[in-house]
């Protein structure tokens, strides 16, 4: 569900076999912490593995499974409109039951401790807010919430699933392995299934996030590069940067002569503008870099 345009994995060598150990690791990112202290911080979706979400890609930046639903998809074919909420049934109570694990408390401690000017997450999971960060922009926007695409009409989106589980009693035994943002790996006749209207204005409701294919709203865009502007370099934790969205905050570190250093497992779009390329668990790392600072 996350958005603007992706890319294939770029060219070049594999992604190293083996990881770094945290302790070495950490004592990297903690020199690079002190050498550049108010940083803005990029999250993607490695970073809320450690709390059961699962992420979209491997080490080698491609897709692990079907790619996520399309914004024009969605609007304009019902039958994928069925698809995506009667899969989300079964995939999104994971998230709603997920918790802050070590790796999102520990980037609220580095905002606690100014090293965090602004983190500007691609996920929807809003797991560092309830870690404790304060200043975060969510880049793809939140799952929680659901928004009428004809009237701006809002609500939680667990009032939306207690009115789809109401109107669609069959799917209440269906089990699946979860995938990302809330969706399942599902295949079942989705033709019968029942959709949940806006109330108001009978409008299509969407959850409040950038669907593949859209465009992230610009004020985000503008106030996570005025961030960055001000900062005295880029932190990326988790992403493999395969979708602009994130990239391009790569391309403007460079730009602006930000050095940049990544936490993730694995390739990244952005290898060749690193600065710092960790290849390490991020819970263990982010935690053993803390006592360093």
């Amino acid at each position: 569900m996350n958005p603007d345009t992706q890319s294939p994995p770029p060219a070049g060598a594999a992604a190293p076999a083996t990881l770094e150990a945290p302790d070495i690791a950490a004592a990297q990112l903690a020199a690079f912490i002190r050498r550049h202290p108010h940083l803005l911080i990029l999250t993607g979706a490695g970073v809320s593995t450690d709390s059961g979400i699962p992420d979209y890609r491997d080490r080698d930046g491609a897709w692990k499974r079907q790619q996520p639903v399309q914004q024009r998809d969605f609007m304009h074919n019902l039958h994928t409109r069925r698809r995506y909420w009667g899969r989300s049934l079964v995939g999104w109570p994971l998230m709603q039951r997920s918790q802050p694990n070590p790796a999102h408390h520990s980037l609220a401690e580095l905002e606690q401790r100014s090293h965090s000017e602004l983190l500007v997450t691609q996920n929807v999971d809003r797991l560092h807010q309830r870690a404790g960060s304060q200043r975060v922009i969510d880049l793809h926007g939140r799952a929680d919430q659901v928004v009428c695409m004809g009237c701006d009409f809002r609500c939680e989106r667990a009032e939306v699933h207690r009115r789809s589980h109401d109107l669609n009693p069959e799917f209440h035994g269906f089990h699946a392995d979860t995938a990302p943002d809330g969706d399942a790996d599902l295949e079942v006749d989705f033709s019968g299934f029942r959709i949940v209207d806006c109330p108001h204005c009978g409008g299509i409701l969407k959850p409040d996030v950038v669907f593949f294919g859209d465009t992230v709203p610009r004020h985000r865009v503008d106030a996570a590069l005025a961030a960055l502007r001000d900062s005295d370099g880029l932190l990326v934790v988790g992403s493999s940067l395969m979708v602009y969205s994130g990239f391009r905050f790569c391309r403007y570190a460079r730009e602006w002569h930000k050095p940049i250093a990544a936490l993730t497992l694995g390739r990244t779009r952005a290898d060749d503008l690193l600065a710092l390329k960790l290849d390490a668990r991020i819970g263990e790392t982010l935690a053993a870099t803390l006592p360093m600072l």
